[in-house]
């Protein structure tokens, strides 16, 4: 029995001091066990394959941000219920919003309807203090937030949520990336100075990693025709990545999987791919694939293959980590537009 207590014993130890912490959604989650190692205990809100748009928290969660000592999340109104969820948990520890220093994409719609205007950045407060609520409501997380977060009931009777001034998938740009790096870093080592040294020497060699699949999918790209660089997913997530490598994406759907693509919407794009030969277009693992098979089957395109918009694969799948999933968008992109008809 003491022989058994004493070999226990260390491990014990460790996970008392691993640090806990939450993140929002799964790649979140792979950046911050890359750059904390053995020294967190990360769990993640959102996982593999989930979809941060539609997710709904549970009571499971509740508990885990309560007791996190760090809460990270992307920001960008990309967590539309995350405000809701730290009340309930009464969560107390420290928010990181890692899309902090990020220069972000101002949407188009929201300045085709408001017109140019310059905001302040976001505020970032801690959640107000309530009663600890295990028994939380997803239901009613689901309409409290709609209410407080924009969501707007359009005259057919849908809801669609209102994202902001800025495009939130700011993680689909390499360059951007290194920002959330360096903002998760800082948050850990400020957590747990004792590490702070490991946690840098981490980031050092993430951000080695980052930069160098930055120009490999760099190099990639150039060798493709500047002519045929026009895809179709199923939802507008890949601005930044469009941004970064010139090229162009367009979708039936908004910025969010909830939004609902018209017939109208549907149709004009319909128009445009057979009138730019645009023969790409791909599905999303987080999106339905229906509208955009549909779209395939009327212009004559082909689906060019899956797309990880913003979760990750299974482990042994094909975006089974950050870098992964890049490095998968990327080929899959490329492969696609390297036989593209020229318009």
């Amino acid at each position: 029995m003491l022989t058994a207590l004493t070999t226990c014993f260390p491990i014990a130890v460790k996970a008392q001091n691993e640090l806990p912490v939450v993140t929002t959604f799964s790649i979140l989650g792979d950046m911050v066990e890359r750059i904390g190692g053995k020294a967190v205990a990360v769990t993640t809100l959102v996982g593999r394959n989930g979809d941060t748009h539609v997710y709904q928290p549970t009571p499971a969660d509740a508990k885990a941000v309560r007791n996190a000592s760090i809460l990270f999340t992307n920001g960008l109104e990309f967590e539309g219920w995350l405000d809701r969820l730290a009340e309930a948990a009464e969560f107390t520890g420290e928010l990181v919003v890692t899309t902090n220093g990020i220069e972000t994409i101002v949407l188009q719609e929201h300045n085709d309807e408001h017109g140019e205007e310059s905001h302040e950045d976001e505020e970032h407060h801690d959640a107000p203090g309530t009663e600890p609520n295990d028994n939380y409501d997803a239901d009613e997380d689901k309409d409290h937030a709609g209410k407080e977060h924009g969501d707007v009931e359009h005259e057919d009777g849908h809801d669609e949520h209102e994202h902001g001034e800025f495009d939130p998938h700011s993680w689909q740009s390499l360059k951007n990336a290194i920002v959330y790096v360096d903002n998760i870093t800082a948050a850990l080592a400020k957590a747990s100075p004792t590490n702070a040294t490991t946690f840098y020497e981490n980031r050092a060699v993430y951000v080695e990693d980052i930069e160098s699949l930055d120009k490999q999918i760099r190099d990639m790209i150039a060798a493709l025709p500047p002519s045929a660089r026009t895809i179709v997913t199923s939802h507008d997530a890949f601005q930044y990545f469009g941004q970064d490598y010139d090229i162009t994406f367009l979708a039936p759907q908004g910025l969010s999987t909830e939004s609902e693509a018209s017939a109208r919407d549907v149709a004009q794009l319909i128009k445009q791919i057979r009138a730019q030969s645009i023969s790409a277009v791909f599905v999303e693992n987080v999106a339905d694939p229906r509208l955009v098979q549909q779209i395939a089957r009327e212009t004559g395109s082909v689906v060019g293959g899956k797309l990880f918009p913003g979760a990750l694969s299974n482990k042994d799948g094909p975006a089974g980590t950050y870098l992964e999933l890049m490095h998968h968008n990327a080929t899959t992109i490329a492969s696609a537009l390297s036989g593209a008809k020229q318009p």
